[in-house]
This record gives C-alpha cells, structure tokens and sequence, in this order.
C-alpha cells in the first residue's frame, strides 16, 4: 500500500493546530491519527536555503518515508518538519525518522 501526499493548505493548517509532535535530532514530525490511509506532507522554509536545495532536502525525506512507512504502527496524517542544518545526508534523515516513528507510536 502506497502512502498519499498531504496537498492542501487547510489540512497543513489542522495539523498544526491540533496536531501531536515528536521530535528527533533532525526532524520534527506534527501527526494525527488517521482512519484508512497515511498521509504525509513536507513543510520547509527558505532558512534551509534556495529552491535546489529545498527540493533535494525534499526528495530525501521523501525517499526515506517511502521505505520505512511500514514500520508505522497505523495509519497517520503527518507533516515533516526538518530542521537547519549544513548538510543532509539520507541516512541521518532516515535515522531521525525512525527515531520519530518510534515516539508516535509510545505516545499512542
């Protein structure tokens, strides 16, 4: 099963208003319960630089969501917030999410 992009602006606006978060060293992950699918979306200001590199810092996480959205323990609406850094690396990016992953699911 294929997880759904969060798109509109009104359902990026819910979740940070009525949202849980979990934090890990390079992410934070605002998230709700959902019924029957996990939606995800990616929030990146211009901090983290100009649009090249907010669209790699994009595909990475997005890359790492894909192969560990699995390893959730249920259905999720999230926003992906990443924090400033110099550099960005895929396997730190999957580390924070897993670590993420694994507050949601304690906190549950």
């Amino acid at each position: 099963m294929k997880y759904q992009r969060l798109k509109k602006n009104a359902d990026f606006q819910r979740l940070f208003k009525k949202g849980k978060k979990a934090y890990s060293r390079d992410l934070t992950v605002i998230y709700s319960p959902c019924a029957d699918k996990t939606v995800m979306g990616i929030a990146l200001s211009k901090k983290h630089g100009k649009a090249v590199m907010r669209n790699r810092i994009k595909r990475l996480i997005r890359a790492a969501f894909s192969n560990n959205y699995g390893k959730l323990g249920g259905n999720y609406s999230l926003v992906i917030l990443p924090k400033v850094r110099d550099e960005y690396s895929y396997a730190d990016i999957e580390k924070s999410l897993l670590t993420c992953f694994k507050a949601m699911d304690e906190k549950k």
